[in-house]
């Protein structure tokens, strides 16, 4: 094996080993539909930050679209480029409202931010929180038939969310910013487990847990919808490629095909950031053309609803 070592793309998360450490988020406060936080769930009150080339924006654009919280809570999206001032809106850069929070901020500027126009101060920028906080505290305000958590099945929710997580939301940056043979191997290897795992999984089943899906689903998505178009060249995850699962290949189509759900998602976007942005792994910035994806073909996951 060969042990070379390459430049990080964020050197303050590297490790000496070669591995990514990814930074813990910074804002986590809660807005809670009870009142019994600093921010109340009030329609116009909050504004999201998104990215659409960043699978964990991905995650709360997707949610505001599902619980119909457009009117509610306004978005703005950050051009795909960042560069080395990080990202922009317009004349603006992200890290303005970053400092505007916490003058003595030092760290990576990160999407998704909810803002608060009230306090000019952001509420969170971690995306499981914000996830969260759309399903559960803002039902008076969008689709409060919509459970994305349900309480019989939260801790089975969280447990899972963890090892996708670890394994492969995370797993393809391990793999993707891994500054050393072995890191990169470690990772590799561990997200395709993963996968296997879970194509087996969706065998038996439409979506996670059953015939409709969940927050896990959603949380899984936005790395399948990335995958073959960008992890697999771009951060070496070429084992296997979703299209070749029999089930999760479905399943991704099948997700993709709810309605609400093909207008997040922006190829043009997610391809622009990860192939000119991270120019230390692809110094040419050239943007491949390919892979077609039949994201619209049939996906036969019907049957699995219709056996139980």
């Amino acid at each position: 094996m060969n042990e070379t070592r390459a430049k990080a793309q964020f050197p303050d998360e590297q490790s000496e080993d070669g591995r990514f450490v990814r930074q813990e988020d910074a804002f986590r406060a809660w807005v809670r539909a009870d009142g019994s936080s600093a921010y109340p769930a009030t329609a116009g009150r909050y504004h999201l930050y998104v990215s659409l080339a960043c699978p964990w924006a991905h995650r709360t654009i997707i949610v505001r679209a599902l619980k119909h919280l457009e009117a509610a809570i306004p978005m703005t999206v950050v051009d795909p480029i960042r560069d080395d001032r990080g990202w922009h809106f317009g004349d603006r850069f992200l890290s303005e409202l970053y400092l505007a929070s916490d003058p003595a901020y030092r760290g990576r500027v990160t999407v998704p931010v909810l803002w608060d126009t009230h306090t000019n101060a952001i509420v969170s920028n971690s995306d499981d929180d914000i996830m969260r906080m759309f399903e559960t505290e803002f039902n008076a305000l969008g689709d409060a038939s919509l459970d994305l958590y349900p309480a019989p099945l939260r801790a089975e929710i969280d447990a899972l969310n963890e090892e996708i997580f670890r394994s492969v939301n995370d797993g393809v940056y391990q793999a993707g910013f891994a500054t050393s043979q072995q890191a990169y191997e470690e990772a590799a290897y561990a997200l395709f487990a993963m996968l296997d795992r879970l194509d087996e999984r969706l065998a038996t089943r439409r979506y996670l847990f059953g015939d409709r899906p969940v927050e896990t689903d959603w949380r899984l998505f936005v790395t399948l919808i990335r995958f073959d178009p960008v992890y697999v060249g771009h951060f070496k995850c070429n084992l296997r490629r979703i299209a070749d699962y029999p089930n999760l290949s479905g399943y991704l189509r099948d997700l993709y095909q709810i309605p609400g759900i093909a207008p997040t998602v922006n190829f043009d976007h997610i391809k622009l950031h990860y192939y000119v942005t991270h120019d230390d792994i692809n110094p040419t910035r050239i943007v491949p053309i390919g892979p077609l994806q039949l994201l619209d073909a049939p996906h036969g996951r019907e049957r699995l609803s219709a056996a139980r």
